[in-house]
């Protein structure tokens, strides 16, 4: 029987995402956290900001964060 080899190339210091993923990703966590913090308040609940604003943002910056995930940057 022949055996097959097995060849092992992942490298244990390599990240899996590259930096422009990385970015994207804390770009959207703090837009998320703009989106509560404009949520948030005791101040007149059904303003614009509260019902509308804020989820919209929050909606965009967990958007972001999928686009963050799934970029794949050309290769070279």
């Amino acid at each position: 029987m022949a055996q097959i080899k097995k060849s092992e190339t992942t490298n244990k210091g390599a990240f899996v995402f590259g930096k422009l993923n990385y970015q994207l990703f804390i770009v959207s966590i703090i837009i998320v956290i703009i989106g509560f913090l404009l949520m948030s308040g005791n101040t007149d609940i059904y303003s614009f900001t509260k019902i509308t604003l804020a989820p919209i943002v929050i909606v965009l910056g967990f958007a972001l964060g999928f686009v963050a995930i799934l970029y794949k940057p050309k290769s070279k």
